[in-house]
């Protein structure tokens, strides 16, 4: 390794680096646990409980974060300042139509260490509802972290290419034959339940 490498690998440890990641269709728990990793500075080979040496970490596009099944609705957020009558409950959908930020920075808030230097650290978490970031800001990014989820693409979104090389279960000729198949038994079915419903009919109308 030669010494600019070596200079090099030595400022990155040692430096706050501005990070940026793309919240888009990302789950929150996955941004909070990057976000938490980077500002803690666990990612360093000099990282210590005890020394600040965590990261810059900017979050965007948090308006368009993803939840799985039904957990706009399902999961609820409490509050209570101390005072009687002031306990308030928030599903996530509301939280994000109220602050679109709210739920990325309670969850990073929520993973890192219960003591003193949580709050320096989430003084380093930059959050921004879009891709619109600050010119200051943009200055000073040196690396974009890949997101923890990919995103699935619509069956629009796919090239007539690759949908030919994706492979098939069935061939063409299979599916046909299953089709006709499918078809000729409802037929049958329908037809035999039909007569023996008629027949049912006529014994008891006979009776």
């Amino acid at each position: 390794m030669s010494s600019f490498s070596r200079s090099a690998q030595q400022w990155a440890t040692f430096a706050r680096s501005w990070l940026l990641i793309d919240a888009r269709m990302q789950p929150p728990g996955k941004i909070a646990s990057v976000c938490s990793v980077r500002l803690q500075g666990k990612h360093k080979p000099i990282y210590h409980p005890l020394s600040d040496i965590g990261d810059h970490v900017v979050v965007m596009n948090t308006r368009h974060i993803a939840f799985s099944g039904n957990k706009w609705e399902q999961k609820v957020y409490s509050s209570h300042t101390g005072y009687p009558g002031s306990f308030k409950q928030l599903t996530a959908a509301q939280m994000h139509q109220k602050d679109p930020t709210a739920i990325i920075k309670l969850a990073v808030y929520g993973m890192l260490p219960k003591n003193l230097t949580r709050r320096t650290m989430m003084q380093r978490l930059q959050l921004f509802p879009d891709d619109l970031l600050p010119d200051d800001i943009l200055r000073n990014l040196t690396e974009e972290l890949p997101q923890p989820r990919e995103i699935p693409r619509k069956l629009s979104e796919y090239t007539q290419e690759e949908r030919d090389a994706f492979p098939m279960l069935w061939t063409p000729d299979f599916q046909l034959s299953m089709v006709v198949h499918f078809l000729t038994y409802r037929n049958t079915t329908h037809t035999h339940t039909h007569l023996v419903g008629w027949e049912t009919r006529a014994s008891l109308c006979n009776r």
